[in-house]
């Protein structure tokens, strides 16, 4: 089920504001915004305000797949409990939908900055596939995967299982390279 919660909190975030201070814009308490930032579901008049406050808007786009932002957020999700490959399989499948996606709703998946996964190799991997179904439509990219939190210093693997042999430069895709994530690129071949 898709909720608002990964996109009010990327839309607060990209702005670098806190909850209180979103709070003080609506002129509500502070809770109110965590509650809705946490719950499950919202009018949508409440997400409207809310993002609203952090100078977002809420736009449709003819699609049913979810954007970076909410594939983070279950990213993240499955790596809190432990579960790297149900993470992989979140990644895999924001590769699938995105590849799905031609032209401007390929773009609009990918525009708003997702909240940091709590792994830095996952958050450059994040930033790296979407450099790459970017750049298979010559795209431009969001500035956000172009910042330095979104490439690692020396390459890493997504350490999902430890038996995985590592990739040789060869057999991963450049955006993934320069970004200093190695995984292979059958990983992200549709099946």
């Amino acid at each position: 089920m898709t909720t608002a919660t990964p996109l009010l909190r990327a839309a607060r975030k990209s702005r670098n504001l806190t909850q209180k201070a979103i709070a003080d814009r609506l002129h509500v308490d502070q809770g109110r915004i965590s509650r809705a930032e946490s719950a499950g579901e919202l009018e949508y008049g409440t997400v409207e305000r809310i993002l609203g406050a952090t100078g977002h808007r809420l736009y449709s786009a003819p699609t049913r797949r979810d954007d970076v932002a909410t594939a983070a957020s279950s990213i993240r999700s499955h790596l809190r409990r432990g579960d790297r490959h149900r993470a992989l399989r979140a990644f895999i499948q924001l590769s699938d939908d995105l590849q799905a996606e031609r032209g401007l709703i390929r773009g609009v998946l990918v525009v708003a900055e997702p909240e940091p996964t709590g792994e830095a190799v996952w958050d450059s991997a994040l930033a790296a596939l979407v450099s790459l179904r970017l750049n298979e439509e010559n795209l431009p990219h969001p500035e956000w995967t172009k910042t330095p939190n979104r490439h690692l210093p020396s390459p890493r693997t997504l350490e999902v299982d430890p038996a995985d042999p590592r990739p040789g430069p060869g057999d991963v895709p450049e955006e993934f390279l320069e970004h200093g994530v190695l995984i292979w690129s059958d990983t992200l071949a549709s099946v």
